[in-house]
């Protein structure tokens, strides 16, 4: 699902947006819905800013930020357009600095506020265009969480038996157990916002356990590896994914921390 012939890939550094108004986002969970309802009156018809990180190694192209593939997967499977700004995250233009005073990745403006953190960003698209659906039932959005704080744990992991990879591995069986009976998406048979949160930390995990530690996911988990390659495969994520090389790189720090 192709964005609009306004998305663009390349000028993140040459392009200043107009940053008169703006909003520190990067509040408690407490504070989030509170936001939300702020935007929620606020309809977008011009196509969304959004801003992300660049690629390392090859300029002009989206970044490895999971959290800035996951917005851009929320408005490819809206078919909303955006209109995208890469940021060297290395070298932060003053612009960026100023409407995302953390330098953090991604923000998006709805009118004139500039709001952070995928949280926000995403339930506010959803609020504004909710057709099609993608919001995930309550009951089911915490299905899976607990898989990407596991992975960085076995990452960051020095001690080879400290049971890390062994609390990954039970993560993800439970997940495995899940779709086994509710899937082949965590709200059934249609995609919802947590395949479009989890589907980028899954690839991330893929592509950085199997760099630094030689691991792969258990051939067994036959239900989780389907549900990666039904998500892995749409047009969506293809169009939206970081490369291989930005991935390795960009976890690079916590492994050798």
């Amino acid at each position: 699902m192709a964005a609009s012939a306004t998305s663009v890939f390349a000028r993140s550094s040459i392009f200043a947006p107009n940053y008169h108004v703006h909003l520190r986002s990067y509040a408690p969970r407490g504070r989030r819905h509170a936001a939300v309802r702020l935007l929620r009156t606020r309809a977008f018809s011009a196509p969304l800013e959004v801003c992300a990180k660049e690629s390392v190694s090859v300029p002009g192209r989206l970044g490895d930020c999971p959290f800035s593939q996951r917005v851009l997967l929320t408005l490819e499977e809206k078919n909303l357009p955006y209109d995208l700004k890469l940021v060297n995250l290395d070298n932060k233009p003053d612009w960026f600095l100023k409407i995302s005073p953390e330098g953090k990745v991604p923000v998006a403006k709805f009118d004139d506020t500039w709001v952070a953190d995928s949280d926000i960003i995403t339930q506010a698209i959803e609020e504004k265009h909710p057709v099609p659906y993608l919001a995930t039932p309550p009951e089911k959005s915490l299905v899976g969480s607990k898989i990407f704080s596991a992975f960085i744990s076995f990452l960051k992991s020095k001690d080879p038996q400290d049971g890390t990879d062994e609390a990954l591995v039970s993560e993800l069986a439970s997940f495995n157990e899940y779709l086994k009976e509710n899937g082949p998406f965590v709200n059934g048979e249609k995609i919802s916002s947590a395949d479009l949160s989890l589907g980028p930390k899954l690839y991330h995990l893929e592509i950085v356990l199997g760099h630094y530690k030689h691991w792969s996911v258990p051939e067994s988990l036959v239900f989780l590896k389907k549900y990666m390659e039904l998500i892995f495969s749409r047009e969506s994520f293809i169009k939206t994914r970081a490369l291989k090389e930005d991935v390795v790189a960009g976890w690079r720090p916590k492994v050798m921390a």
